[in-house]
């Protein structure tokens, strides 16, 4: 054979393997893939148990408010159980077979068998228990959702409804191979995925809680590959495959590029200046380097004139529009924040309110050195346009939300860099009962660049309160410990040093204060508790004064971090899912918002308990509102930011949140550390902050990757890849020129593995990227 031919058997034979490898390897991953799914199946029952509470809640909530309708208390006040079954029927007009019967169950004991055995063991429980009980039944041949209520004088109403709406949440579930069923007792009232395998002794069930129900899950098994190989057989031969054949096929080309090479070497000198464009034409390297050249100078032109166009809109207002973020708005004082800055910021918030005809506002401020300055400037513009300011003075960001409350003006501005540098300083707006976010925040630039401010004919008013007496008392009235508890409260110099010692004193804590002086130049460390480094001090005196728990607030009161006496930082998801378990025990079902830094645990951790978790997009202002929109009881950032509606207001409040979580521990005898050991932990970095300077552009350009090696793509905020044993995200700080990162697995090395994947993605974009993970 000659060396053309050699060649091109070994051009073919690359190809082959490339192709072998190929399709062992997505075989491999499809495997790898299906047996993921089936392992899942503990998600896959828990899912179907929070599909299936609200449906028999629904029957609940319906059964009870018939069953204490006004006819039927009159009914039976005048002792006519009759006309009390007819009222009943007639408030649940969805259920058959309604009906009031006196405790003895005559009537359903006298017809057996055709009064059926499970309405009478039914009727029979709730005499027993004097709850609300519900049960699938035969009516026939037909199977309902019976439902019966105890009654003030020891009847009870009973009823049923069609069962198909509740069994459906079974019979349509998606299982992937695996087995899922509803069972009452022994008996399984419907099911879905492979019968054949109901019997396996892998299976699990998880209560369906207040019923007798339970769901029960069974995992499957993965079909062995093309010539009986495996997972990782198949893994492993396609990659070799793949390997070979690219080393092969490179080593042509290689081979083909040499050969170019010496011919290219054989054109006479005088040609090698001249190149040929893709229109055919030919033009000497000069020609184009000075084409280049004048490309390069058109561009450098149109920027300049884009700098000069930001500067002329600067100038006629007078305010930058980068302090306008995405939750708030924050610069930098004599920079792009000033006094009159924060004028002209005052009076576009009052023309606002004066749209919504909104009067009284609450204005508060941090510690920082520019706060009297930017509150006075804010009130000024307020009171121009003829609103009323009541100033409670220097007070934590979630004191001054209160106030929105606790003052009945729904409205309020807190003035707060939060946990920027000293010389940073912000508003922090709520109106209406929203709190400002996204184009509302832009609105407002808008209002001042085109001069849309309200000019009162009538300046507004400004007095004076202090209400964190009344906001200290409103925790205390609700919380008091069971037991006493030592704590150390690290308030990195900020506002929350005097408020936030004094809550959780009046709940019961001794507390040990560091860095508790209010002192705006943050001389002791940043006031950021998700930073790690900042927790040394905390960590170090927790150990020194043997205290249960140390506890850190940010620079305005509004995130919480946590060490333990071991010296272990629990981190906010953690916090999260221990506040979790003790709201879904008194509200079941509820909604539980996270955002997308989270750990890939609390999904199935809160199913688990009965909830329902939701993630969303980072930033206080965007929980708040989704939280809004679901009606949620309990949500939290990764950042430190708390926000409990069971009990609150629904506002993030780091001082409240410490609160909360030491009323958990104080009902434990065991150690916090312990108490978190029960707590579900990967293996995870912190919040990894990379400086870029234009994050939200460099993070377009990442959302663009989509091969993750069969990871689950989330674009809701940033781009996180979700794989079953592990996750990365990146997405775009808000609030400063930062890239956000986080990493977590279940082992060292696979969390190695996934920063390495996300590593060279990073830097594929720009290789001049520092980056230190």
């Amino acid at each position: 054979m000659g060396k053309a031919g050699g060649d091109s058997a070994k051009t073919v034979l690359g190809v082959l393997l490339l192709g072998l490898g190929g399709f062992l390897l997505w075989q491999g991953i499809s495997q790898k893939q299906q047996g993921d799914r089936l392992g899942n199946v503990g998600n896959l029952r828990n899912g179907v148990v929070t599909a299936l509470r609200p449906v028999l809640k629904k029957a609940v909530t319906a059964a009870e408010k018939a069953a204490h309708a006004p006819a039927v208390e009159s009914a039976l006040a005048a002792g006519d159980r009759a006309a009390a079954s007819r009222a009943f029927a007639s408030a649940w007009p969805e259920a058959s077979a309604a009906e009031v019967l006196s405790p003895d169950l005559e009537p359903l004991y006298a017809g057996l068998p055709a009064s059926g055995y499970g309405r009478t063991a039914l009727a029979e429980s709730v005499i027993n228990s004097k709850k609300t009980d519900l049960s699938f039944v035969k009516v026939g041949s037909a199977t309902v959702l019976a439902v019966g209520v105890p009654l003030s004088n020891g009847d009870v109403a009973l009823a049923h409804v069609p069962a198909a709406p509740a069994l459906a949440v079974v019979t349509g579930t998606q299982t992937d191979g695996s087995y899922v069923a509803l069972l009452q007792g022994r008996s399984t009232l419907a099911s879905a995925g492979d019968a054949s395998i109901a019997d396996k002794a892998s299976g699990e069930s998880t209560d369906v809680e207040g019923t007798h129900l339970k769901v029960l899950g069974v995992a499957g098994e993965v079909a062995p590959g093309v010539l009986g190989l495996g997972t990782w057989p198949s893994l492993i031969l396609g990659l070799l495959g793949l390997l070979g054949g690219i080393a092969l096929l490179m080593a042509q080309a290689k081979r083909r590029k040499a050969a170019a090479e010496a011919r290219a070497a054989e054109v006479p000198e005088e040609d090698s200046g001249a190149v040929k464009t893709a229109d055919g034409s030919t033009v000497t390297v000069s020609d184009l380097v000075d084409q280049r050249l004048q490309a390069n100078q058109a561009a450098r032109a149109a920027r300049e004139q884009s700098l000069r166009e930001i500067a002329a809109v600067r100038a006629a207002s007078g305010v930058d529009k980068s302090i306008f973020r995405a939750y708030d708005i924050r610069g930098v004082v004599g920079d792009t924040l000033s006094k009159e800055v924060a004028h002209k910021i005052g009076q576009a918030i009052g023309s606002l309110m004066h749209e919504k005809g909104l009067k009284d506002i609450v204005v508060g401020r941090d510690g920082r050195l520019s706060g009297p300055d930017m509150v006075e400037g804010l009130t000024a513009g307020l009171r121009a346009a003829g609103r009323n300011v009541i100033d409670i003075g220097m007070a934590p960001t979630p004191v001054v939300y209160f106030g929105a409350y606790e003052l009945r003006t729904g409205t309020c501005v807190a003035v707060t860099g939060s946990h920027n540098p000293p010389d940073y300083n912000g508003f922090k707006i709520v109106v209406g009962g929203t709190t400002l976010s996204g184009e509302a925040i832009t609105d407002l630039y808008t209002r001042i660049s085109e001069e849309r401010l309200h000019q009162a004919g009538q300046e507004g008013t400004l007095e004076s309160r202090d209400i964190n007496p009344a906001y200290i008392e409103r925790i205390a009235s609700d919380i008091q410990l069971e037991r006493p508890l030592r704590i150390v409260v690290d308030a990195g110099n900020g506002v929350a040093g005097e408020v936030g010692p004094a809550v959780l004193e009046a709940i019961g804590a001794t507390v040990e204060r560091l860095y508790c002086e209010i002192d705006g130049h943050f001389p002791n460390h940043h006031p950021d508790p998700s930073e790690p480094h900042n927790l040394e001090d905390l960590v170090d005196m927790v150990a020194r004064r043997d205290a249960d728990l140390g506890v850190a607030f940010d620079g305005d009161g509004d995130r919480l971090g946590v060490i333990t006496r071991a010296g272990h930082n629990i981190f906010p998801d953690r916090l999260l899912m221990l506040f979790a378990d003790d709201v879904l025990s008194r509200n079941p079902g509820a909604v539980i918002v996270h955002d997308v830094k989270c750990t890939g645990a609390i999904g199935s951790f809160v199913m688990g308990r009965g909830g329902s978790p939701m993630m969303w997009k980072t930033g206080h202002s965007l929980i708040k509102a989704k939280m809004k929109e679901e009606e949620a009881e309990l949500a939290g950032e990764m950042s430190g930011h708390f926000f409990f509606q069971e009990r609150w207001y629904g506002f993030d409040d780091g001082i409240y949140a410490a609160a909360r979580l030491l009323e958990i521990l104080a009902r434990r005898t065991e150690s916090a550390d312990e108490v978190f050991a029960e707590i579900p932990e990967g293996i995870s970095t912190p919040e990894i902050k990379v400086p870029v300077e234009d994050p939200h552009a460099f993070v377009a350009r990442f959302a663009q990757f989509n091969d993750f090696d069969g990871a689950k793509l989330t674009t809701l905020d940033g781009l996180r890849a979700d794989w079953v044993d592990g996750w990365g995200l990146v997405r775009a700080s808000n609030t400063t020129p930062i890239l956000v990162l986080r990493f977590e697995a279940k082992s060292e090395e696979r969390l190695e593995e996934i920063k390495g994947i996300f590593r060279a993605k990073l830097l594929e974009i720009d290789p001049a990227l520092t980056l230190t993970f």
